[in-house]
């Protein structure tokens, strides 16, 4: 097993190379052999071929006016379910643990390396923001992928954001490929050989498309293939077909799809599919065979066939969330079977680009006329009360909608078509270029695109309407998204998403030609029934849910002005999706009342639309905010404006000022309500800090005056009283937290790293030790995040800046902060620090520990280099035992260290 992790780059090992004395002859033998086997089975299809294909997408969540995904309560302790799933698989994939019957770990393997996968483009866009290190393992992966497979990568590439393509008008059926291959391009740095269909929904018009734009493969389930043949030979010019209808397809082999009506056109009238194996699929994502490797394996070998084929494939495909996020930690079962229990068999781990570089298909088959994996109905799940997918409720409302969008989506082609032609030179291939800048919003690829499709030299609000227009048009798109028609019911977060998408798309329509299309599009969804009694139908739903959340650019100025208030506004600053320049500011306050008024320029970042406004807000105290906005109408009116409402502040009347304010800025005003989420809830937090201070103070000293009673409660076993429990509770959570961000505040600073800190290490040792005296259980994420982060910054400091004279006092404070997080109860994950501490151990402990080993060859050797090395034997065992606490298997090197 070791010479077999030191061979794959993809591991992080932590295993010590064994030494010759311990390797017999036929054993280096049998490795080489075995090597050498491994390299034929890359060149030519020979043997046991294994891809296991992860489809790995989150429908789009951003918030279609602030380009974010806001709070999702449902994904709690996380901020949105892109967050907690990240957290639970695409991450955990990326640095996927290999670990002994201690649970210590013996290395990490990027699962992408190995799995064929792909990523949708609109989770990718969110992850290269919010997690650029798994980002970047991902592109790596599909790097030496290609190293290893002959220029073969894992990745494939999607329909960009998820819709049933057998549904779609020959104009989105088109775009959809081809924003698909671009984002691909643009983030792999190749074009993509293969593509993942939505639901792996097709049709032959889909094929078409798909062969006319590049794609060499697709990969479908084996429900989808109708008939299939050996290909005519001369020998054999009339094979017969073999009917498959019923998943009897052989998936162990590549089949060709002709399309006739391609023949006369292309030189390739044909695709090549890969059907996955259906039952170890199947079991995969809803039975036990990903329970652990050895199990897995023999799952698969039970598909391997005894009929003397040279080479076979064994391919299985399913959700990639299923690896972490279904199916808890069965990251590690992949990762195992990559790296060992595969290779071990003779098994050839590849994917289906590679295999058909190796095997060309040598039968053909036919598919039935349009199909889906999750769906017994051909596509009628996306547009039918077909029964799959709704339990106990109806899904009547899945036509209408479709027939509503693709109303509303016929009068915006008119709107772009009427628009565009008078702007652009060929409307529909701007939008299918578009993608360049949906991928990069700089200023300079706005104006690269601009110049290259525009009609003619266009003016400031022409260039808006522009973007509008392409903005319109990528609305239009996302309103399509499947996951909208997935599930039972329509006021679901992801009907109202698509919903969402429409009304933006609406919007955008209006802005550009005047016309208004929402009342017309609202009647259509009035005959979509709910199953949800307060909503009654899709036109309810859309009043409820939709129209409430559109936000306009007066609200986001309301937003920047009422934050204004609890943190200094720099001259420029982003709001989301729009800058923020501050032309003008001033603050006054007068007892309890805190007035400001200033005018503010708001640019978006997508359309480049801009607005000059002014504002006035008043804050009365506690809950109560007022403000105002208007357009700025010219610099004398606006000083009259302050004028006003500054005066009126100086008679100290809260109703006074509020009137001055809407005499000088109009009625329309806002309040705390009408802030963003985000915003909302952190200002709520401040104005709620003095009170929760109080509290604190006052739970603090109930306390320590009952001490002496809880302990006695305690003591004979009673029951304490709930009011003295919960004041415990606050008490020792309050004290926790402080000591932590102490402790923080210590150890960033290097003058007082090492006393102060250790100081509060020992208060919080006294804590937990309170804590479970009182029977009271730590559940406070910050203090498991505040812990976490110190003790990665710890590790740092003692593999970045290693101090010889310190190491000691260094291992004991880490090993403190370990054992604290155990004592707190606080469920730490040493994820990070362990990955760390792998990279180091990698890149230079171990060339230590093998130049030590080396030297021990010889007596005089080991005296010589301990004189010259910089690393003393001593210091080297310690910084191996750091690796121990950190739950690293570092055994086999502290065991052949001299």
């Amino acid at each position: 097993m070791t010479s077999f992790f030191n061979q794959y780059s993809g591991l992080t090992s932590s295993l010590p190379p064994a030494s010759k004395s311990q390797v017999s002859d036929s054993t280096l033998h049998r490795d080489d052999a075995c090597k050498t086997e491994a390299n034929n089975a890359l060149h030519a299809a020979q043997g046991i071929y294994i891809t296991i294909h992860g489809h790995f997408y989150q429908p789009p969540r951003e918030n279609p006016y602030l380009d974010v995904i806001e709070r999702q309560p449902s994904a709690a302790p996380f901020h949105n379910w892109n967050e907690r799933i990240h957290y639970e698989c695409y991450r955990p994939n990326a640095f996927a643990r290999i670990v002994n019957d201690r649970q210590e770990v013996m290395g990490i393997v990027n699962n992408y390396e190995y799995l064929s996968f792909n990523f949708g483009a609109t989770l990718l866009n969110w992850m290269e923001r919010h997690d650029v290190e798994v980002y970047q393992r991902i592109l790596e992966a599909d790097r030496k992928s290609c190293d290893r497979l002959n220029g073969h990568g894992n990745a494939i590439a999607q329909a960009y954001n998820h819709i049933i393509l057998p549904l779609a008008n020959e104009h989105d059926k088109l775009t959809q490929i081809r924003w698909g291959k671009a984002d691909f391009c643009s983030r792999f740095g190749r074009d993509p050989e293969g593509m993942w269909l939505a639901e792996t929904a097709v049709d032959y018009e889909t094929l078409e498309a798909l062969v006319i734009e590049g794609i060499q493969f697709i990969i479908l389930a084996p429900s989808q293939a109708q008939r299939c043949r050996p290909m005519p030979t001369a020998e054999q010019p009339e094979p017969e077909w073999q009917e498959v209808g019923g998943s009897q397809i052989n998936p162990t082999r590549p089949y060709r799809c002709y399309l006739p009506s391609l023949e006369q056109n292309s030189t390739r009238p044909y695709i090549d599919i890969f059907f996955y194996d259906g039952p170890i699929s199947r079991d995969m994502g809803f039975d036990q065979a990903l329970s652990d490797a050895h199990q897995f394996a023999g799952r698969l070998g039970q598909a391997v066939q005894g009929d003397q084929q040279p080479s076979q494939l064994i391919a299985a495909a399913t959700d990639g969330e299923t690896f972490g996020h279904h199916k808890g930690g069965t990251e590690k079962c992949l990762a195992y079977s990559f790296v060992h229990e595969f290779p071990s068999r003779g098994w050839t781990v590849t994917n289906f680009a590679h295999y058909l570089s190796i095997c060309d298909p040598v039968w053909e088959v036919e598919l039935k006329p349009v199909t889906a994996w999750s769906c017994s109905h051909g596509v009628d799940r996306w547009q039918d009360d077909c029964g799959c997918g709704g339990g106990e409720w109806h899904q009547q409302w899945r036509r209408p909608l479709r027939e509503s969008l693709n109303w509303l989506r016929d009068q915006l082609v008119r709107v772009y078509e009427d628009a565009g032609s008078k702007l652009l030179q060929d409307p529909w291939k701007a939008r299918d270029e578009y993608i360049e800048v949906v991928r990069d919003r700089a200023q300079s690829t706005v104006n690269a695109f601009l110049a290259r499709h525009q009609s003619h030299s266009l003016t400031a609000v022409e260039r808006v309407d522009v973007l509008r227009l392409l903005e319109m048009q990528r609305h239009a798109l996302l309103m399509y998204t499947s996951c909208g028609w997935f599930f039972e019911e329509l006021s679901r977060p992801e009907g109202v998403q698509i919903l969402r998408y429409a009304a933006r798309a609406l919007e955008l329509a209006g802005d550009v030609s005047g016309i208004h299309l929402e009342k017309a599009f609202v009647k259509r969804l009035a005959v979509a029934p709910s199953n949800v009694d307060c909503f009654k139908n899709g036109a309810e739903v859309y009043r409820q849910l939709v129209t409430t959340a559109q936000i306009s650019l007066e609200q986001v100025a309301a937003h920047y002005a009422i934050s204004s208030l609890f943190v200094t506004a720099p001259k420029e600053q982003r709001v989301y999706c729009y800058t923020a320049q501050q032309v003008d500011y001033q603050l006054q306050r007068m007892g309890s009342l805190t007035l400001a008024v200033g005018q503010l320029q708001l640019v978006s970042e997508i359309t480049r639309e801009s607005v000059d406004l002014v504002f006035a807000v008043l804050h009365l105290g506690g809950w109560d905010f007022h403000c105002c906005i208007q357009p700025f109408s010219g610099r004398r009116s606006y000083g009259h404006m302050k004028e006003c409402v500054f005066t009126a502040l100086g008679e100290a009347s809260s109703a006074k000022v509020i009137l001055a304010m809407h005499r000088s800025f109009g009625d329309q005003s806002f309040s705390l309500q009408n802030l963003f989420a985000e915003e909302r809830h952190r200002i709520m937090q401040m104005l709620t800090q003095s009170t929760l201070t109080r509290l604190d103070q006052l739970y603090t000293q109930v306390y320590r005056d009952n001490y002496g009673i809880l302990m006695a409660f305690h003591r004979d076993g009673l029951t304490v009283p709930r009011e003295l429990q919960v004041a415990a509770e606050v008490a020792l959570s309050h004290r926790v937290l402080l000591s932590l961000r102490l402790l923080e505040q210590d150890l960033s600073n290097p003058l007082v790293e090492g006393t102060v800190g250790l100081g509060h290490l020992a208060e919080l040792e006294a804590i937990a030790t309170e804590a479970a005296q009182m029977h009271y259980y730590v559940q406070l994420p910050e203090a498991q995040q505040t812990l976490e982060r110190l003790i990665l910054h710890s590790l740092r400091n003692i593999l970045q800046a290693f101090n010889p004279a310190t190491l000691t006092a260094d291992l004991e404070r880490m090993r403190q902060l370990i054992s604290l997080g155990q004592q707190l109860n606080l469920n730490l994950s040493l994820a990070h620090a362990q990955e760390f501490y792998l990279r180091s151990l990698h890149h230079w402990i171990v060339p230590q520990c093998l130049a030590w080993i080396a030297a021990t060859q010889d007596l005089d050797r080991v005296a010589a280099y301990g004189k010259k090395s910089e690393i003393r034997l001593t210091h080297l065992r310690l910084l191996l035992r750091l690796g121990q606490m950190l739950a690293i298997d570092v055994t086999g090197w502290l065991e052949q260290l001299p």
